[in-house]
């Protein structure tokens, strides 16, 4: 099982131009049981959850933990993301020693094509980037997901590999933050 992220956590909250990344707080139940039970959402992710189990299964402040923060815009959550550990288990690695943070995001199906993804990912991997210099993050998605492989290119994840799981190709990508020279 993978282990946090060695950061102090919950961060201050992260602003961007419309976005504020948080912590989760109890308000963000129904937003986070609608995200799990979204064909939509569900659709490269193993399929939508029964909403009956979600209501019984999610607790009363969602997704609080190292690594995962809520994307509120307007003082609604709209999405999430997470910066977690990579299974050591799983396929696609960069380093043998070590498992490497892996970005993952989801967001509610009518905030799609707006553009919101890329700014919270891009401020999230920020904020990575200053609380764990240097280290890499890394993505994974199906290549069939055309949204995903977009939004990978346009944060600068360059692919590492391709391989099957979930009975579908993969695209496994990595980042790294830019140091600056001289």
């Amino acid at each position: 099982m993978p282990g946090p992220l060695p950061v102090a956590w919950p961060p201050a909250p992260i602003r961007t131009e419309r976005l504020v990344l948080r912590e989760s707080e109890a308000g963000d139940r129904a937003a986070f049981i609608e995200l799990f039970a979204s064909p939509e959402v569900g659709t490269y992710i193993g399929g939508p959850r029964p909403r009956t189990e979600l209501e019984r299964a999610v607790p009363e402040v969602p997704g609080r933990g190292p690594g995962t923060f809520v994307i509120d815009l307007d003082g609604a959550m709209i999405g999430m993301i997470t910066l977690e550990r990579r299974d050591g288990q799983r396929p696609g690695h960069v380093r043998r020693d070590a498992e490497t943070a892996e970005l993952g995001y989801m967001l509610l199906p009518q905030a799609w094509g707006r553009g919101y993804a890329a700014e919270a990912c891009a401020a999230a991997l920020d904020w990575f980037a200053d609380a764990l210099p240097g280290e890499p993050v890394v993505l994974c998605t199906q290549t069939a997901n055309d949204r995903a492989m977009r939004l990978a290119a346009k944060l600068g994840f360059t692919e590492v590999e391709r391989f099957e799981e979930y009975g579908a190709e993969q695209w496994f990508g990595m980042w790294s933050p830019v140091t600056p020279t001289g």
